[in-house]
């Protein structure tokens, strides 16, 4: 089943306008587009919480790896 066709897509509007009222419809998208809006907020701030601790490990195993590959201290007999 493809796409809807535009009478489809005018029935259903005309659906939503008799359920929801006029009034009520540019609310109801401003609050869907809200959420949408903090939706991807969070995937970001998520993201960037997943982030650090990946960036944090790099640099601890990058200095480990300096520290090792250091030349070796000379011990005294």
């Amino acid at each position: 089943m493809g796409m809807p066709s535009m009478p489809e897509l005018l029935v259903i509007l005309a659906i939503v306008v008799l359920l929801f009222g006029a009034k009520k419809i540019p609310e109801l998208a401003k609050g869907i587009g809200s959420g949408i809006k903090n939706f991807k907020k969070a995937m970001r701030e998520d993201e960037e919480e997943v982030a650090a601790p990946k960036k944090e490990i790099e640099k601890e195993t990058t200095a480990s790896t300096t520290q090792t590959t250091a030349t070796p201290e000379k011990k005294e007999a």
